[in-house]
């Protein structure tokens, strides 16, 4: 709690975030340029903040950290090398994948504060299904405990430009957990992945967004 008091002032803004769903998976390439497209008119002011929440179709990602070893299986989805930072993950359908684009000038201007806001937004999120999820200083991404071991729930990954932030996050809400079986989940060996539903819980996606959405605002806006 003291980390999370620590950081809302410097992430609050009590101008209105924009929201939007989308209706179907996106393509990886669509949405990086509309991403781009948004954080320009973002950083001229020409238009208001945005949380886009959305599926991709099965697909991977390298990040700026990507390391060749860590991609097992190439052939089995398309491999998209993007600018976010992290290594590589997997995005699909059943994961609510949330990009945030996030004006840092009007709210602090600390990267390091914003990526907590990220995992507190998350570990929040999951509060409200009682789910503790944990941060750990030496990975990475939101886990949560199970017997004899640790799984991620979700994945972070962020890019700055002219101090507005972009790309964002991944929550594990009912994805195809064998699809992570491709790659070596943002370079961690040691630790599996899990979901809500892996978990027990027959949480939906449009449970996971109410839950974010208010979340969110928690952190990240405050009331005039």
């Amino acid at each position: 709690m003291t980390a999370r008091l620590a950081i809302q002032p410097k992430l609050q803004s009590a101008i209105p975030v924009r929201w939007e769903i989308a209706p179907d998976p996106v393509p990886y390439d669509v949405a990086v340029a509309r991403m781009e497209h948004e954080v320009e008119a973002i950083a001229k002011g020409d238009a208001a903040e945005l949380v886009w929440l959305l599926e991709h179709p099965p697909l991977y990602t390298a990040g700026t950290s990507a390391k060749d070893s860590d991609l097992i299986m190439p052939a089995l989805f398309p491999v998209h090398h993007t600018g976010r930072g992290g290594q590589y993950t997997y995005h699909g359908p059943g994961q609510r994948v949330a990009y945030v684009m996030l004006d840092l000038k009007k709210r602090g201007q600390d990267v390091r504060a914003f990526v907590a806001g990220l995992e507190e937004w998350l570990i929040a999120t999951l509060a409200a299904f009682n789910i503790k999820g944990e941060r750990r200083e030496d990975r990475v991404g939101v886990w949560v405990k199970r017997e004899g071991r640790e799984d991620k729930i979700a994945a972070i990954g962020i890019r700055v430009r002219r101090w507005v932030s972009y790309h964002g996050i991944s929550l594990n809400v009912d994805p195809d957990l064998r699809h992570f079986d491709g790659i070596i989940p943002c370079g961690v060996r040691e630790h599996g992945v899990t979901s809500f539903v892996d978990l027990g819980l027959p949480v939906t996606l449009a449970d996971a967004d109410v839950a974010l959405k208010n979340c969110f605002q928690d952190i990240f806006t405050q009331t005039p």
